[in-house]
């Protein structure tokens, strides 16, 4: 399926429909900053597998949307981040157009980069996160105003103009009160809604990627382990250890790395999208240091990926508005009987590791504090000092002449 407009869009997000994989949704948008082209559609589309020609049916939002999801409870149910920052939601059993949208006034300030539907009784419930710094609940019965608020400042006091801008959201069913944030500045912040004060929402800060975490997610057999993606690599990470680095990790690409999702019925394997257009299949039971499978998808670079439920099709979706799906082979969407306990080992092996890297790294930073208070104060003396640096600059030089 490709953008059916010109100029193309990025295809931002896709997600599959809960029924059987029979559809899937695609958001489109230009993510370029300032990008100031009036003839731009703000249309984005759900596409029938087995009609790729033309769209199912064509969603239509008053600015273009970055994030679509499908809800699990209620298939009929698409909820949409707009650029602009607004919520959307589509009844699709009442065409393209939005059933009902937030306020301006009340909406986030920047584009919308992460929204998820909640599991709750009424299935009603979202959440969204975006470049403003915020985490915002709704209830799309009422989408006049939030119901809560997140202002997500590591400092923990609730300043706006302190916050981390959120670029990636990952909610997993299983953790119902739980979620994880990917900023803009490389850090992830765990969260938990729980909380009785909203600075205690955010629970743990992991200082992960050199840029932008552009993916965050959940491992679907083993909830406290995560994945993110940002810079050149993809870490794995544990929120039983809370301050140290990532547990294991990839090597660095000379591409950045754009997206990644876990396989949902393979624990120990995972896919990546770069931006020089080639997917990786990763499996870290076979071995860490390359992927298992790299697959040149596309010319332009990948954005968004999706893998179904079964684990046999996997989207994804470039920056000229293209999606593809790859059918993967059946050894690689398989569990076989112990695999389950194998990564479970694996993944406990490797936080003992880093647990012990840890611990050592502490000792001896309080070691070489010890020692420091140890030795007598010493006055240096700036003549002495500037001296000593002008001999050593001197004799260096005239090594270097005597060299040449």
């Amino acid at each position: 399926q490709r953008d059916p407009n010109n100029p193309r869009r990025m295809a931002t997000h896709l997600s599959w429909h809960p029924d059987g994989n029979r559809a899937v949704a695609v958001a489109y948008c230009s993510l370029d900053f300032q990008d100031s082209r009036k003839d731009l559609n703000s249309d984005s589309y759900v596409w029938d597998l087995e009609k790729p020609y033309a769209p199912e049916l064509t969603l239509k939002p008053s600015s273009s949307v970055v994030t679509l999801e499908y809800n699990s409870k209620d298939w009929y149910h698409v909820l949409g981040g707009c650029y602009n920052g607004q919520i959307v939601y589509w009844d699709t059993r009442k065409g393209g157009l939005p059933t009902e949208m937030t306020p301006v006034e009340f909406s986030h300030r920047d584009p919308v980069y992460g929204a998820c539907w909640l599991t709750s009784r009424t299935g009603t419930e979202c959440f969204s996160g975006s470049t403003d710094g915020q985490v915002l609940w709704w209830d799309i019965r009422k989408l006049s105003q939030p119901s809560e608020r997140l202002v997500l400042d590591i400092s923990r006091q609730e300043q706006l103009k302190d916050a981390l801008g959120a670029i990636s959201l990952d909610f997993a069913p299983v953790l119902p009160t739980k979620f994880l944030v990917g900023t803009e500045q490389g850090i992830i912040i765990s969260c938990n809604r729980d909380a009785k004060t909203p600075p205690e929402k955010i629970a743990n800060i992991f200082r992960s990627h050199l840029g932008a975490v552009y993916k965050v997610t959940r491992n679907p057999f083993f909830p406290k382990v995560f994945l993110s993606v940002g810079d050149w690599t993809a870490r794995i990470w544990t929120e039983e250890l809370m301050d140290s680095s990532s547990i294991m990790e990839t090597r660095y690409h000379s591409s950045y790395l754009m997206n990644t999702c876990w396989s949902p019925v393979k624990p120990a394997v995972f896919f990546t999208i770069r931006s020089d257009g080639v997917l990786d299949i990763w499996d870290f039971l076979y071995q860490q240091k390359q992927p298992s499978l790299s697959f040149k998808v596309s010319n332009d670079p990948l954005l968004s990926l999706c893998s179904q439920d079964n684990g046999r099709i996997i989207g994804c979706g470039t920056k000229m508005g293209n999606v593809s799906l790859l059918e993967i082979s059946p050894g690689l969407c398989t569990m076989r009987k112990n695999e389950k306990t194998l990564t479970s080992t694996m993944f406990e092996r490797e936080a003992r590791r880093e647990k012990v890297l840890q611990d050592k790294y502490k000792e001896r930073l309080l070691r070489e504090q010890e020692r420091l208070r140890a030795q007598p104060e010493q006055q240096e003396d700036p003549v002495q000092t500037f001296k000593q640096a002008q001999e050593d600059f001197l004799s260096s030089i005239k090594a270097e002449r005597r060299r040449r």
